[in-house]
C-alpha cells in the first residue's frame, strides 16, 4: 500500500508563498486561480441557497437593478445597488491594501485580502447565526459582504496576473474558451500566400478548462457543503483562504522580528 508523505508546516507554507506571494510565475497565477476559483463557486452557492442571488454576477445584478427601477420596485433596487456598490469596495480594497504591502516590499502583498475575505466569511456566519433569516437586514447585509469578499479576490487575481486570469467572471472564461475552440476546429486550407495560420493556445485552454471546472466543483461543494451544514460550512472555506495566505504572511512576521 502506498503511503503518502506527511504535509510538513514548511511545504505548506512553501507552497502558499508560490500561490501568494509577491514573486510571480504563470504557473502560480493560474494554480491560485484554480484555487479562488473554487471559493468563488462555493461562496456563490451559498449566496443563492441562502439569499437567492449569485453575489458574483455583477451583469445580473446590475440587470436586475434596472429592471425593479422601471418595475417600481425601489427597495429591491436600491438593495441590488448596495451588492453592486460592495463588490466595488472589495476590489478597491484589494488596490489599496496591494499597494499599502508593496510600498513597504512586503512578500504578503496578495495574501492580506484573502485574510480579510477569510475573517469576513467567519463575520458573515456568526451574522447568519444571530440575524433574524428573511429579514430585509439579513438579505441586504448578507449579499453586501458576500459581494464584497467576491470583489476582494477577484482584483486579487487581475492584479497578480495582469487581468489575463479571472475567478467569477465565468461568461468571460467561456467566451474565451469558445474562442480556442473555434480556432482549434478551423481548417486552415485554402489560406493565401503570406496569411499565417489559425492555430488555437492549447496552454490558454487548458488553463480556462481548469478555471471553469474548478468554479462547477466549487458550486457543487458549496451546494452539497451548505445544505448538510447549513452556515457552518464557512469554516473549512475560511481555512482554505487561510492556509493560502499563510506563507507569505509568516515570512513577513519572521522578517519583522529579526529587525526588532
Amino acid at each position: 500500500m502506498t503511503v503518502l508523505p506527511p504535509l510538513r508546516p514548511r511545504m505548506l507554507f512553501n507552497y502558499s508563498t508560490r500561490l501568494t506571494g509577491k514573486s510571480r510565475s504563470d504557473e502560480s497565477n493560474l494554480a491560485l486561480g484554480a484555487w479562488l476559483a473554487l471559493v468563488a463557486g462555493m461562496v456563490n452557492s451559498g449566496g443563492y441557497l441562502a439569499f437567492k442571488t449569485y453575489t458574483s454576477h455583477m451583469t445580473g445584478l446590475v440587470s436586475s437593478m434596472a429592471d425593479n427601477l422601471v418595475l417600481g420596485e425601489f427597495n429591491l433596487v436600491s438593495g441590488v445597488a448596495i451588492a453592486v456598490f460592495s463588490f466595488l469596495l472589495g476590489a478597491m480594497s484589494t488596490a489599496i491594501l496591494v499597494s499599502f504591502a508593496r510600498r513597504r516590499a512586503l512578500e504578503s502583498l496578495y495574501a492580506f485580502p484573502l485574510l480579510l475575505e477569510a475573517m469576513l466569511l467567519l463575520v458573515f456566519g456568526a451574522m447568519s447565526s444571530s440575524v433574524a433569516v428573511g429579514s430585509p437586514f439579513f438579505w441586504v447585509s448578507g449579499v453586501a459582504v458576500l459581494a464584497y469578499m467576491m470583489g476582494l479576490q477577484n482584483a486579487v487575481i487581475t492584479k497578480v496576473s495582469g487581468a489575463v486570469v479571472r475567478t467569477t467572471h465565468v461568461t468571460g472564461m467561456i467566451t474565451d474558451l469558445g474562442i480556442e475552440l473555434g480556432k482549434l476546429v478551423y481548417r486552415n486550407a485554402g489560406a493565401r500566400e503570406g496569411q499565417l495560420p489559425v492555430f488555437a493556445d492549447r496552454r490558454k485552454l487548458m488553463a480556462l478548462t481548469r478555471l471553469i471546472g474548478s468554479f462547477f466543483v466549487g458550486g457543487v461543494v458549496g451546494a452539497i457543503g451548505f445544505l448538510q451544514l447549513s452556515v457552518w460550512f464557512v469554516l473549512p472555506i475560511s481555512a482554505l483562504l487561510f492556509l493560502l495566505a499563510i506563507g507569505p504572511v509568516c515570512r513577513d512576521i519572521s522578517a519583522w522580528h529579526s529587525q526588532k
